[in-house]
């Protein structure tokens, strides 16, 4: 997984993650039940709309708001291969890489635009948007959570490490 290629859905500051998976639908921890409501209330298409391989382009705070891990759950199941956004709060991020869904920092991602392509590099820390023919570095993802990424996350990391895979 060092690289990830995918079409841009944009959304705005400060998603908070019951707009990514509303409490009402968190009678479940299912993925594949998650995945069919998920951004929903921000907008209400977009579990029909998004692709395997897909990638969210957000602005400032993205994933603020309760600790439920569901809201990383719910976009990993749905397809949404990655998430670039200027900022995401504290307890998301860490979610997100526990989960092993990939994000990544960057301060100009509002330059990029909904149905662009774009290319993630992982071992370069660049993304590249291929429509604008435009490449930007991302902020340095720390190695331990590399190796949650590379591992599908905290769980698969602990069952490799606990039978010295690692």
């Amino acid at each position: 997984m060092n690289k990830i290629t995918g079409k841009v859905w944009n959304f705005g500051d400060n998603i908070d993650t019951d707009l990514i998976i509303a409490a009402r639908y968190l009678n479940s921890s299912d993925p594949h039940h998650l995945a069919k409501y998920v951004m929903e209330d921000a907008d209400p298409t977009f579990a029909t709309k998004v692709q395997p391989g897909d990638i969210i382009v957000a602005g400032e705070n993205f994933g603020c708001g309760s600790s439920r891990e569901h809201a990383p759950i719910a976009l990993k199941a749905a397809g949404v291969a990655a998430i670039v956004a200027p900022s995401f709060a504290r307890i998301f991020y860490r979610n997100a890489f526990n989960m092993g869904l990939p994000i990544f920092e960057l301060s100009d991602a509002i330059e990029i635009k909904e149905g662009e392509l774009i290319s993630i590099d992982l071992d370069a820390g660049t993304i590249e948007n291929i429509d604008k023919e435009k490449t930007y570095n991302f902020t340095a993802i720390p190695p331990f959570m590399q190796e949650l990424l590379a591992t599908g996350g905290l769980m698969n990391y602990a069952k490799k490490e606990a039978h010295g895979k690692l």
